[in-house]
């Protein structure tokens, strides 16, 4: 299957936690970003094509504000091959402000690191 994305992709070196807006729950960490979107390891399955408000709380070296919100769209679900009690989820960002979009490249520049692997398998794709 083609790689549908258009931007690069790149390990998240801080395990940021990602929570659910409306809940405050615990959705899952940070652990691949690319512009456009990023993977989430999570503790539950989550189904895709399913819309989430979300919230990344901040560091200081990104923002000057301690969270952002945002929508995202779950796209694949997929048990971890490492770990069967965890799920990694890709998300595809659905609706983000202008000014968090600043941030979020900021986070992308500053924490992701380029893959060192270049064989890709098909759970590699964030857009499937």
């Amino acid at each position: 299957m083609a790689d549908k994305r258009k931007m690069n992709r790149r390990d998240f070196t801080y395990y940021m936690p990602v929570k659910d807006d409306i809940s405050k729950e615990l959705l899952g960490y940070l652990t691949d970003i690319s512009t456009g979107g990023f993977k989430l390891d999570c503790q539950k399955q989550v189904p895709p094509g399913q819309d989430f408000r979300l919230q990344i709380e901040l560091t200081a070296d990104v923002a000057d504000k301690t969270f952002m919100t945002f929508i995202a769209r779950s796209k694949w679900c997929h048990q971890d091959h490492i770990d069967p009690f965890t799920f990694n989820v890709g998300f595809e960002i659905v609706d983000m402000a202008p000014s968090d979009m600043i941030i979020f490249q900021r986070m992308f520049e500053r924490y992701g690191s380029q893959k060192a692997d270049s064989h890709k398998r098909s759970d590699d794709y964030l857009w499937k």
